[in-house]
């Protein structure tokens, strides 16, 4: 289904949860999903015109070049990130940070860099700004982590939320899918509802009050 919203791109963030709220185990969200969920991601990922992730889960998650050919930003306030990972040296993955920070000597040139923000990356405009780096860019698609996923919630930018259940509880310290200081709270609908035959769940949750 086409994604639609006047004036900003639309913002899907995608995650996969335990039944008691951790978005990761074994310090990766990799232990939690199956075959489907990595197809639902997939999916999504075809379907966007970006992809956004914050810098501590491109770095945990071992991201790299994606098979999907689409441009990974990685959003970082510190601009401490690795330039030389796969991810950027095959010239998918691009930075988006602040005005004042300052991009380690061993960052190539050739790396696009969106700056939105003085001091602290300003998310409203860094979506706004995508089209500099992507043209045309309506679809979004936000991989978290907990933090970047409350950024966006805190300025009113989620428009989807596609989550994935594992029938598995895991305890432990993981953090759930948005996590910061203050309570945000948002209200969202119910689009899909999918149950594989291995107990997973999927969900579409779309933002009250904006087309789906």
């Amino acid at each position: 289904m086409e994604r639609q919203r006047v004036g900003r791109p639309w913002v899907g963030v995608c995650m996969v949860s335990s039944l008691d709220g951790s978005v990761t185990v074994g310090g990766t969200s990799g232990g939690l999903g199956n075959a489907n969920d990595l197809e639902v991601l997939l999916t999504l990922r075809r379907l966007a015109d970006v992809v956004i992730v914050g810098a501590g889960t491109a770095r945990g998650e071992g991201y790299g070049a994606p098979q999907t050919g689409v441009r990974i930003g990685v959003v970082t306030n510190s601009a401490d990130l690795d330039a030389g990972s796969d991810l950027f040296r095959s010239g998918a993955g691009f930075i988006i940070t602040s005005e004042s920070a300052e991009l380690g000597h061993d960052v190539d040139t050739s790396i696009e860099v969106v700056r939105a923000g003085r001091t602290r990356v300003d998310l409203a405009e860094a979506i706004d700004r995508l089209d500099t780096v992507i043209p045309g860019a309506r679809y979004v698609h936000a991989e978290g982590g907990p933090t970047l996923n409350a950024g966006l919630l805190a300025d009113d930018l989620v428009d989807e939320l596609d989550l994935t259940i594992a029938p598995l509880m895991v305890a432990g310290p993981g953090r759930r899918a948005a996590m910061s200081g203050a309570e945000i709270e948002r209200r969202f609908e119910l689009a899909h509802l999918l149950v594989d035959d291995e107990g997973y769940t999927f969900g579409r949750w779309v933002r009250r009050g904006r087309d789906a």
